[in-house]
């Protein structure tokens, strides 16, 4: 049932309460219930209003419930304020549910508290009671009936005008979420006042009557009793429009549609949900407190207008609890996490682990829902520890003339975040260093500084060095923090000596001299100097490089001599100077040596006579003003040895200035004309004198050849004229017929010699022709010993077996590999004896192809047989050479040809066996 309790005014108490008794009487229908009026006096102004129950059996266990956290309902039936709650301008509605002691079965209650009349907000509490004044409490013992609105209409007693009433405001039906039935529950009841004269069908439309969700509402089309079917869910769906209809027995609208508006009660049923289970926030270490660290929010599906969407938060752990547990506080309405105390320090506490809970209600613990989130706060590094040298003083030592060399290691301690600006060191050398020698690099690894050699140090100049070193951070340090006292230290390096190059003091060293200076002259002396002054040593001198091969250098002095002339026109020179390396090395342990470099600046000197060009030239036969021959000279000298030129004719013989003539153009050109009217078509040959302009001057006579020759309009050479000019006349021309003819003669008797000796190497059978001269026919190939007599090989074996009963006849199972075997022999090509040369190449060639189709060739041999001469050769042996009777020849001088030649002197030259 719902009963809705009005608070309007009353006269005698401060606060007024009634109370409400409900009686149930079971009977067959669980639903059928009677209620009777409260009978007795009001309560105690200390509770708004008292809710009884009875049922039948007169049960005193009943319990009662309040879906309100800021009601509560005794076990007396008194309707209390537990705690001062939003200001009564809009009703407070809330549900009361009964059980009984011995019935399963529950019952509700809607109870709702309104202002009657026009009152000022008042706030309600349990321990402020006092302050609601002029409250009444009414209660509807039966179920809202609603009806269709009806339009009166009055007249009007002067002018017969009607006035129409307004139509009613039907009220929106609240119906709370999660009921627990028992379902269908009626909420009204719809009701036409033609009901009574005709029959009436009632219906509803709309979303969650024949609209999705359907059948949420149905109703009675009889009776007009609407009702709920199911448990319904605010956050699904919070208010519902329908409409309901009324027409007769015939489907006619017999009322005009009215407008239904149902809003679902919220009740606490969701907690709140944490956007994120882990947050993750920072702050920097050293700050104040209420410094905002991080926020965390929490959402609750709940109506956030009232108190079961109203979400509150506190902190519920931290940890570390260090320095205090309470570091941190939170906003309870915001969520906003701030500092609360001061004392964060990153180097102790890195982070902290904070636990915060959310809960509905605005945070009441007794009745609202929670739920929890993490906190992750991270301490931010700040630059407030500086680095501190580890110790006082650092040593270390470096060679001298050493570069890019680590002579010490400083180590630094930073507790601030490692690898960050505020923990990486930079180093600083304040002083001991003033020609800036070392360096310190920070190794980006453990922050240690490397001190390092970036100028070369000399041992004889310092021997050791004494450093003051600062240390700092990349950042600056925080407000307020001080720098220590041992962010600076003392570096000692020690400087050890090493054998240093002999160094030159002038390199490259230069000097002038005149080219044409004799072998022998001594050019300067090219020293270098030990830079070990606290050594002994002694340097020598070597040359590495002089091209020209001209210089000598003292060794044990560096005096520089020379070897040749030297001349500046030479290939080696460039650009006047010629440059030459020495070596100057020590005998230290390990030696060393280094080099110089000699320039010497050749003076030129007037040496080389002027070259006239061209060397050739064309001229016509007749005399004109375009016949002439521009010449000019060229001297290898430098100014003012060379131009301007003098060009004149000698005057021998006579000819050359009675038929040519020179005249000057400019310095270093001139002309060169005939001076007769007409020449022969010739090449001739015209001296020249050339001088220069040296001190003294150089002359040379040089020849230019002059092709004279007829020319045409245009004073071009003619071809015919051309030939002429070029020497070819008629005694030229018999002069070649006559060389071609005795080429062609030699050529011939050539040929006719090859003949005769290749007839005579066919008729004659020794193997060296008498008439040849043995010196110019034997070739030597190798040592080969004495000759067949000398050797005990068997050389018959060597031989081709004359008959087949040599091989018939040896013992069975004996056969040597590499003979032929006895099958009939092929037809190979016979050599003719007088064999023309270009047949040898078809006779060569038919012999392979008879091997190729020989079964008895090989492989049972590696030889491969072109031509078979019999058992012997028609040449005979050698060894029957005799020496010749005839006295012609004297062949003594064989025993002079050595051991090799021995046998050829004992069978011609008659030796010591003879």
């Amino acid at each position: 049932m719902r009963r809705d309790i009005t608070l309007g005014r009353w006269k005698k108490y401060a606060s007024i309460s009634q109370q409400l008794h409900i009686t149930r009487c079971v009977t067959s229908s669980p639903k059928s219930y009677h209620c009777v009026p409260p009978q007795h006096p009001p309560p105690p102004p200390s509770s708004l209003s008292l809710v009884k129950f009875e049922d039948c059996k007169h049960s005193k266990a009943v319990g009662f419930e309040s879906s309100d956290p800021n009601f509560s309902v005794r076990p007396d039936g008194s309707v209390y304020a537990e705690q001062e709650v939003a200001n009564l301008s809009e009703p407070i509605q809330f549900m009361v549910t009964a059980r009984g002691g011995h019935d399963p079965h529950i019952w509700e209650t809607t109870v709702k508290l309104a202002l009657f009349g026009h009152q000022p907000s008042v706030p309600v509490s349990q321990v402020n009671i006092y302050k609601l004044q002029s409250f009444t409490l009414a209660w509807d013992s039966n179920p809202r009936v609603i009806k269709f609105p009806r339009k009166h209409q009055k007249s009007s007693s002067a002018n017969g005008l009607r006035r129409q009433k307004r139509d009613w405001v039907i009220p929106p039906i609240n119906v709370p979420e999660n009921s627990r039935g028992p379902f269908p529950q009626m909420l009204v009841r719809i009701r036409s006042d033609q009901d009574l004269e005709k029959g009436i069908r009632y219906s509803i439309t709309g979303a969650g009557a024949d609209q999705p969700p359907i059948d949420v509402y149905n109703i009675d089309p009889v009776h007009g009793k609407m009702f709920v079917t199911r448990p319904l869910d605010r956050e699904e769906r919070a208010s519902y429009h329908l409409r309901a209809h009324a027409v007769d027995m015939n489907g006619n609208k017999v009322e005009s549609p009215i407008d239904l508006y149902i809003y679902v009660i919220d009740m606490n049923d969701n907690r709140p949900e944490f956007q994120n289970q882990v947050y993750n926030g920072s702050v920097a270490e050293g700050s104040k407190p209420g410094t905002l660290v991080m926020q965390v929010t929490a959402n609750d599906s709940d109506d956030d207008t009232t108190a079961n969407g109203m979400v509150r938060y506190r902190i519920l752990s931290q940890t570390p609890h260090m320095p205090i547990p309470n570091m941190f506080t939170i906003n309870s309405e915001t969520g906003d996490i701030f500092t609360m105390a001061a004392g964060l320090d990153r180097e102790k506490v890195s982070q902290y682990i904070i636990i915060v809970q959310a809960t509905d209600m605005e945070g009441n613990l007794n009745f609202g829902l929670s739920n929890t989130a993490t906190a992750l706060i991270s301490v931010t590094d700040i630059n407030d520890n500086p680095p501190e040298l580890t110790a006082r003083t650092f040593s270390g030592e470096v060679p001298e003339n050493s570069v890019n060399v680590v002579v010490a290691n400083l180590t630094v301690i930073d507790r601030d975040q490692p690898h960050s600006p505020n923990w990486a060191a930079q180093y600083r050398i304040a002083s001991g260093d003033p020609q800036g020698h070392f360096l310190i690099r920070t190794n980006p690894i453990n922050n240690d500084g490397m001190v390092t050699v970036v100028k070369p140090v000399d041992y004889e100049q310092n021997r050791a060095f004494m450093l003051t070193v600062i240390v700092s951070n990349k950042a600056p340090l925080a407000s307020g923090i001080q720098s220590s006292l041992q962010s600076s230290a003392g570096v000692t390096i020690s400087v050890q000596d090493v054998n240093e190059s002999p160094v030159f003091p002038t390199n490259p060293k230069s000097i002038r001299f005149e080219e044409g200076v004799p072998a022998g002259t001594t050019l300067t002396v090219f020293a270098a100097q030990d830079p070990d002054l606290f050594i002994q040593q002694t340097v020598r001198y070597s040359k590495l490089s002089d091209p020209a091969n001209w210089l000598r250098i003292n060794r044990t002095n560096g005096q520089i001599t020379t070897m040749a002339v030297l001349d500046r026109e030479s290939m080696y020179v460039r650009n006047n100077i010629y440059e030459a390396t020495f070596l100057a090395a020590d005998n230290g342990s390990p030696p060393a040596s280094g080099t110089g470099t000699l320039q010497i600046h050749l003076i030129d000197v007037n040496d080389n006579a002027p070259v006239m060009m061209p060397k050739e030239a064309q001229l016509c036969e007749r005399a004109n003003p375009r016949s002439k021959v521009n010449i000019t000279a060229s001297d290898a000298d430098a100014d003012p040895h060379v131009g301007p030129f003098v060009f004149e004719l000698p005057s021998y013989p006579p000819s050359i200035r009675r038929n040519w003539t020179i005249s000057r153009i400019s310095g270093d050109y001139a002309q060169l004309r005939l001076r007769i009217p007409y020449l022969d078509a010739e090449v001739y040959d015209v001296p020249i004198i050339v001088s220069d302009s040296g001190n003294p001057p150089l002359s040379n006579r040089s020849i230019i050849k002059v092709k004279v020759c007829p020319c045409d309009d245009n004073g071009d050479c003619t071809t015919t004229g051309a030939v002429a000019a070029a020497g070819l006349g008629t005694g030229a021309i018999i002069a070649i017929l006559i060389c071609i003819i005795i080429l062609l003669i030699l050529v011939l008797v050539f040929v006719m010699w090859m003949k005769r000796r290749e007839k005579e190497r066919q008729a004659k059978p020794l193997l060296i022709d008498p008439e040849d001269d043995v010196r110019d026919n034997i070739l030597k190939y190798d040592e080969e010993g004495g000759g067949e007599e000398d050797q005990d090989y068997d050389l018959s074996q060597l031989q081709q077996p004359e008959s087949v009963e040599h091989i018939i006849s040896k013992p069975v199972g004996v056969r040597r590999v590499d003979e032929r075997p006895i099958i009939a022999e092929s037809q190979y090509p016979v050599r003719p004896s007088l064999p023309h040369p270009g047949d040898i190449g078809d006779f060569i060639n038919d012999g392979l192809r008879a091997a190729d189709n020989d079964p008895t060739a090989p492989p049972y041999d590696s030889l491969l047989v072109f031509d078979y001469e019999g058992s012997g050769s028609t040449a005979g042996s050698v060894s029957s050479l005799n020496s010749s009777s005839s006295g012609d020849q004297d062949y003594d001088y064989l025993n002079d040809w050595g051991p090799r030649f021995k046998k050829l002197a004992d069978l011609y030259g008659g030796g010591e066996d003879n």
